[in-house]
Parts: C-alpha cells; structure tokens; sequence
C-alpha cells in the first residue's frame, strides 16, 4: 500500500487514536471530579463523561472499519 491507497488506512488509524484519546480524556475527567465537585457538576457530571466516552467509541470503532476497509479493498 502506497501513496493515495493507504489514504484510508492512515485515516483510519488517526480516528483510531482520537477515539483513543477521548476515552482517556473522559476517563481522566471523571477521575478528577473529587478536586472540582462544583465545577464537574455544573459542567454534567457523569452524562459528560459518557457521552465523551461514547463519542470516542464511534471514532474508535469508525477507524478500525476504515482500516479493515483499506486492507481489504488495497490493490
């Protein structure tokens, strides 16, 4: 796979990691809600969190199709 045909392959691979890095992000979020009860509170608490989550489930899971897309549709 080269040039424009690994074009899927290395966009799916960055969904991938921003899925990654948003579940972290939630994940920290969530673990340093005791240093900002008030703020954490105001800011939606835990359905921040999960829908943070859930947000970077679907680029998680968005990039693995686009990477197994790639793969098999190479030339």
């Amino acid at each position: 796979m080269a040039g424009a045909n690994s074009g899927g392959f290395v966009l799916g691979i960055f969904a991938f990691l921003l899925g990654v890095a948003a579940i972290a992000a939630a994940l920290r979020r969530r673990r340093h809600r005791e240093r900002y009860p008030e703020t954490y509170a105001a800011s939606g608490g835990i359905i921040y969190t999960v829908a943070t989550a859930g947000c970077g489930a679907v680029l998680l899971l968005g990039g693995l199709g686009l990477i197994v897309l790639a793969v098999i549709f190479k030339r």
